[in-house]
């Protein structure tokens, strides 16, 4: 009897513990694994986050101060890696030298949510809106449901937005997620 439903075919984030300073080498093994015997339907993208640090290290001849770029790991001993999981999924990167096992109770993976994915920054989903600043909208939730505004300010990663909305007689400017308003039909 297996262990994981060969119904689920979605690719999800799960999250792998590996020996300390294993990781880019067990990176390394699984995308050379997937590569030599075509998993790339079960195992579709490996990665180490990390951050960039520039570090100043005194200065050259002329004065110029000399800066080094230097990955952190923000998880050690932590890979993470986009996969359908099924019986062979989990046996070929349960069986990489340098990994432990993955994480979740007992030998049942558990998935990262797409909050824990967002917050980690591992995807970047690009969000398209069907207004633009200067367009009446309709509010669709909150307190505020079936107001009407314009739009006033859409944010750089375009999750939150400022529309002017008039309440008791005055124009109000009131902030929304992106996803709470709809443009208006004239």
């Amino acid at each position: 009897m297996s262990d994981f439903s060969d119904a689920n075919t979605e690719s999800r984030w799960y999250v792998a513990h590996t020996y300390s300073g294993y990781e880019n080498k067990v990176k390394a093994n699984i995308e050379k694994i997937v590569e030599n015997r075509s998993l790339q339907h079960l195992i579709m993208d490996v990665k180490i986050p990390v951050e960039i640090i520039v570090e100043k290290n005194g200065s050259d001849e002329e004065g110029n101060p000399k800066e080094k770029e230097v990955e952190n790991k923000i998880f050690p001993s932590y890979v993470l890696i986009k996969m359908v999981m099924t019986d062979e999924s989990w046996h070929v990167i349960r069986n990489i030298r340098g990994v432990t096992g993955f994480v979740g109770p007992g030998s049942k993976p558990v998935p990262l949510s797409d909050e824990e994915v967002a917050q980690i920054g591992i995807e970047i989903r690009v969000i398209s809106l069907s207004y633009e600043i200067g367009d009446s909208v309709k509010i669709s939730s909150g307190p505020l449901r079936d107001y009407i505004g314009i739009v006033q300010e859409i944010s750089d990663d375009k999750k939150k937005i400022k529309v002017l909305v008039s309440m008791f007689g005055r124009d109000t400017p009131v902030e929304l997620d992106s996803d709470a308003v709809k443009l208006l039909d004239m």
